[in-house]
């Protein structure tokens, strides 16, 4: 009989911040996968790292983070063959993804590739968006406020249109792609309404008002908030 393969939403950084559920399958599974940039340690990894039983067979799923070449095709296809063959064998494999699976989670690429081969499980996490509206102290809908969800990648004349229809903001991946954000949210007159955050509930977690932030890039894990009201419960 096949094992399972489970996509586990770990959460935005703070292990204390796994679900139980998450936590339970985490422990018991015989096999765990993870992505990590090529020659580097593994986020995913690094937050689960206490919960960890100890004697689990390890997949590390290296990922080369070039620009405009995630995702990489060829590395899935190959770890997915590998997780496949735990699979196979009789295994449940737990493949761990930081936030939500399935809210840019790289669980997605391994998702599309074996769940109509083999049963397959996936747990909600907690995603970086609310945990960073959570740690900044902003409320971001109530009522019938829109919120929209960009990837700073965008070009700027469509973050400038997109940010235009919304009453609310989350902009993700900002990255190399601060300044550009910025200066579009400067456009709009929206300055004094947003927010920066990186690495957010981890210990290396910064956050400010944008207008505060006055560097021109950022970490991969960072985005921005912005309420057109400034306050969404007022």
């Amino acid at each position: 009989m096949a094992g399972t393969l489970y996509g586990l939403g770990i959460g935005p950084g703070d292990p204390d911040l796994i679900t139980l559920k998450a936590l339970n399958i985490l422990q018991a599974a015989p096999v765990i996968a993870y992505p990590a940039p090529v020659g580097k340690p593994s986020l995913a990894r690094s937050i689960v790292e206490k919960h960890l039983p100890g004697g689990q067979d390890e997949i590390k799923i290296d990922t080369p983070m070039i620009p405009g070449d995630f995702p990489a095709n060829d590395v899935y296809d190959q770890y997915s063959e590998e997780i496949a063959q735990r699979l196979t064998d009789g295994k449940d494999v737990a493949v761990l993804c930081e936030g939500d699976p399935f809210f840019f989670g790289s669980f997605m690429y391994i998702y599309a590739r074996l769940a109509d081969r083999f049963e397959t499980r996936v747990v909600p996490g907690v995603s970086s968006a609310m945990a960073s509206c959570c740690q900044l102290g902003v409320p971001i809908t109530s009522r019938a406020d829109v919120l929209t969800i960009l990837p700073a990648p965008l070009p700027s004349e469509d973050l400038l249109e997109r940010l235009q229809l919304c009453d609310a903001a989350i902009i993700m991946k900002v990255g190399r792609h601060f300044a550009k954000v910025r200066d579009v949210i400067g456009t709009l007159g929206l300055s004094e309404h947003a927010y920066y955050i990186e690495h957010a509930t981890m210990e290396t977690q910064k956050m400010m008002s944008l207008d505060e932030a006055t560097f021109e890039k950022a970490p991969y894990f960072s985005m921005i908030i912005v309420h057109k009201r400034g306050e969404a419960w007022k």
